[in-house]
């Protein structure tokens, strides 16, 4: 494919950041859908964790929502046990009453145990409870919500292949990408949407991500039980026609695969997403088959096997 004429009359433009420059931003945005929130410092956007608990809560890691909930726990036990120190003839009970044994006081009364050890008595311990067991309601049936969202949240077990593929079959060449369902239940109405991430600069020195959309063969999978390989032709309307792998490395290209079903165990929405970059995609190779007929006429599928590929001899047509 012939050079973009922006490439051809460059020289007519003047760009405003310098070579080093832009250089460096390419590097910045490089592999940008394989990185994680916490990589990415957003400048001049606050985003309080009170503002948005529930999201957070969710879209926390499990150590992290662990460590908080300890925390947490500690904390309002901490404080309603030094409200009791305050006024601690109020809480009857065997021996001196020190912080640490308000705490477990509040511990039990948080909960709403009450072993019985400890009782409140007077006004102001009766009021400091009765707030408390309140606050301990509202937590724990929070508490439970979140905790029940975060292990009922919809997760398409759908795995990607290591490296994408160019296979040559028949002197045609295509971009292919195997995917598998990890689960039993089968993901029903699946849609496939492959595109091509570019950096590129503009024409006023700009750097702007561009997305291309790259057709796939069969991009709606009625039924995804085992495995599907989804293959891109390269063919003179593709965005890839004619480019090499010097020029899309210089534009730190990528593939953006996302993959949209239907759950048919949970009947709920399942998404997954990957990315590859073009030192992951592999020139004249094809996926060997993990699918076999068994001679008791069940169907074995080898997942051990779902990462390797083949290179195969590619086919030129006779003179």
């Amino acid at each position: 494919m012939a050079a973009p004429e922006d490439a051809k009359t460059g020289s007519h433009h003047k760009l405003h950041l310098s070579t080093k420059e832009a250089v460096r931003r390419f590097k910045a945005h490089a592999l940008v859908e394989e990185k994680t929130h916490r990589d990415i410092v957003r400048v001049g956007l606050r985003d309080s964790i009170w503002t948005d608990f529930y999201h957070h809560a969710l879209t926390a890691s499990w150590p992290a929502f662990a460590y908080s909930a300890v925390i947490f726990y500690f904390l309002i036990n901490l404080f309603f046990a030094l409200l009791y120190w305050i006024a601690p003839d109020q809480v009857t009970g065997d021996g001196q009453h020190t912080l640490l044994s308000l705490f477990f006081f509040s511990v039990q009364t948080l909960s709403t145990v009450g072993y019985g050890g400890m009782v409140p008595v007077g006004l102001y311990s009766n009021t400091v409870v009765s707030f408390e067991v309140l606050a301990g309601m509202m937590i724990n049936a929070l508490a439970t919500g979140v905790v029940f969202a975060r292990f009922a949240r919809p997760r398409a077990r759908i795995m990607f292949s290591n490296t994408a593929v160019i296979s040559n079959e028949n002197g045609v060449p295509a971009l292919c990408i195997r995917i598998a369902n990890l689960r039993v239940s089968v993901i029903l109405s699946v849609d496939v949407e492959v595109a091509l991430s570019r950096l590129v600069m503009s024409k006023n020195g700009h750097l702007v991500r561009q997305f291309d959309q790259l057709l796939i063969v069969q991009s709606h999978v009625p039924v995804l039980r085992f495995a599907f390989v989804m293959a891109h032709v390269i063919g003179p309307d593709s965005p890839l026609h004619g480019k090499t792998v010097a020029e899309l490395e210089q534009e730190e290209a990528e593939i953006v695969v996302t993959v949209t079903g239907t759950d048919e165990a949970l009947g709920q929405t399942v998404f997954a997403r990957t990315a590859y970059r073009f030192d992951h995609v592999r020139h004249n190779h094809r996926f060997v088959d993990i699918v076999v007929s068994r001679p008791d006429g069940r169907i074995s599928v080898d997942y051990t096997r779902f990462h390797d590929i083949e290179e195969h001899a590619t086919h030129h047509a006779p003179p």
